[in-house]
C-alpha cells in the first residue's frame, strides 16, 4: 500500500482533525513509500523501534509518539537516537493520541469497556460527543474488591483500589484510560459509583474518600495497550497488510 494512501486511510478512520491534542497526530516521521508490514505498540520507545527494525517493518504505529506540547524542540540524546534509528531504517512513524483514545469501537476507552464487561451508556462530559472520558454500567452490582480482582485478571497487572468509607457496591462506572484521573471529580458529581484510570495523583485519594466514589488506578500502559492492538487487527483485516502487535511492557 502506498504511504499516502495508508496515511489517508488512517486519518479517515481516526479523524484527528476533530479534536485538539497535545501532539501531532498522523505521520510524524516519513520512511518507506510502500507499506507492507506494520508493527504496532503503545509507545515509540527505543525498545519498540529496535523490535520494529528486527521485524523489517515499513511502519511503526503507536499511541504515544513524539513532538509533545511544551517539549524541547532540540533533537539530541535519546530523541536523536530514536529518530535516527527510524530514518536510517526507512521506517514511517505514525502516532494517534486522543483520536485513538476516543474512537467508538477501536479506541482505548472502548476496548477497556469490552475487556471489563462494561456496557457503555455515553460520554462522561455530558453533551460532548468527543468526550475523552466515558460512563457505563455493569450487568450486576459488584463489590469494589471483586471488581479490582477482575481488573487484575484482565489487565494482568495489580491495580490500586481506593475505596470510599461507605465501600458501596458498584453498578455505575466511568473511566478514562492513561492519565485521566482528574475526571474522577466529574464522575463523583454525577453520582457514579466508581472511576477507573491508568494513573493516580496525590489528590485522587482524598477525592475518592470525600466524594464517596471507588477509584481504580489500573496502569497507564496497561489501560492503553488494547486500542492500538485493535487498530492493527482492523488494518490487517480491512487492508490485508501484515501487522504485528508488540507489547513492550511498562509497570506504570
Amino acid at each position: 500500500m502506498k504511504l499516502n494512501d495508508f496515511e489517508q486511510y488512517l486519518n479517515e478512520l481516526l479523524k484527528p482533525n476533530q479534536i485538539k491534542d497535545y501532539a501531532p497526530n498522523g505521520l510524524q516521521i516519513q520512511g518507506n513509500e510502500k507499506i507492507t508490514k506494520i508493527v504496532t505498540g503503545v509507545t515509540a520507545s527505543q525498545a519498540l523501534i529496535d523490535l520494529a527494525i528486527a521485524e523489517k517493518a515499513d511502519a511503526l504505529l503507536v499511541h504515544h509518539g513524539y513532538f509533545w506540547k511544551n517539549e524541547s524542540y532540540v533533537i539530541r540524546g535519546m530523541k536523536h537516537r530514536r529518530i535516527k534509528a527510524l530514518i536510517e531504517n526507512n521506517i514511517n512513524l505514525f502516532a494517534y493520541h486522543l483520536p485513538l483514545d476516543i474512537h467508538p469501537t477501536l479506541g482505548n476507552n472502548a476496548q477497556l469497556a469490552t475487556l471489563l464487561n462494561i456496557d457503555v451508556t455515553g460520554p462522561l462530559e455530558l453533551g460532548n460527543a468527543l468526550s475523552i472520558a466515558m460512563q457505563g454500567q455493569l450487568t450486576e452490582r459488584t463489590s469494589g474488591c471483586d471488581f479490582a480482582l477482575l481488573i487484575n485478571k484482565k489487565l494482568n497487572r495489580k491495580c490500586l483500589h481506593i475505596a470510599p468509607p461507605s465501600n458501596k457496591k458498584i453498578k455505575t462506572i466511568a473511566w478514562c484510560t492513561g492519565g485521566g484521573q482528574d475526571y474522577i471529580e466529574l464522575a463523583a458529581e454525577q453520582g457514579i459509583d466508581a472511576f477507573i484510570s491508568g494513573e493516580i495523583s496525590e489528590k485522587t485519594t482524598h477525592i475518592a474518600k470525600e466524594m464517596d466514589i471507588h477509584f481504580f488506578a489500573a496502569g497507564h500502559h496497561a489501560t492503553e495497550r488494547y486500542g492500538v492492538k485493535a487498530l492493527g487487527e482492523h488494518i490487517a483485516k480491512e487492508q490485508g497488510l501484515n501487522v504485528v502487535f508488540i507489547d513492550v511492557d511498562n509497570p506504570v
